[in-house]
């Protein structure tokens, strides 16, 4: 025996209601549009979503440039500070030493150039106190005249006056190394103003 007379039946149009079939053309219209709306839809959430992605790429790139250009900046000032004390032997007992112990050949080095455009004039050398044995030294015992060698009071260490005949020179190797310590001084100082405002 049939259960069917149990089952509502849903083919036959209920009281009232007019109900319209679609045929097997107008469906498969209708699942495309749907389909087409969802792949449209889908699309512009994927567009969406990467253009979100690369702002926020884009944002977190600068961020970690910028970190990392400011790390290297602070790096870079925190390793001079503390490079200071050998800066500061240097300036002021290195290169003083250096010069010292330079200065006599750099003024036999003036002096032959002197020579060689004034042939045979009168050589004069003006050094330091306790500078003459030194320069004496170095100086080439076939120059003509030989140079007179005096030294003076009042000249500095890194100090000297050349005269050969009318031509007259003066080496200040003290201001050298005075300005020298005044650059590095207003390094640091900019060293530090860049760390303090950080």
């Amino acid at each position: 025996m049939s259960i069917a007379h149990l089952l509502e039946d849903f083919t036959a149009p209920a009281a009232g209601v007019a109900v319209h079939l679609a045929d097997e053309e107008a469906l498969e219209e209708q699942r495309l549009s749907a389909f087409e709306q969802g792949y449209g839809a889908g699309w512009e959430d994927a567009v969406q979503a990467q253009e979100q992605g690369g702002a926020q790429l884009s944002s977190d790139l600068s961020a970690a440039l910028a970190d990392l250009s400011f790390t290297y900046q602070e790096a870079l000032t925190r390793m001079t500070l503390s490079l200071e004390p050998m800066f500061q032997s240097l300036i002021q007992v290195v290169l003083p030493e250096t010069v010292e112990r330079g200065l006599p050949a750099r003024l036999t080095e003036q002096l032959c150039e002197m020579a060689r455009e004034q042939i045979g004039q009168p050589m004069l050398l003006t050094v330091p106190d306790g500078a003459a044995d030194q320069v004496q030294v170095v100086l080439p015992q076939d120059l003509t005249p030989l140079p007179q060698v005096v030294e003076d009071p009042t000249l500095q260490p890194g100090q000297a006056r050349l005269q050969v005949g009318t031509a007259y020179r003066e080496v200040d190797c003290t201001a050298l190394l005075a300005s020298i310590a005044a650059s590095f001084d207003a390094y640091l100082f900019e060293a530090k103003e860049a760390l303090s405002n950080e």
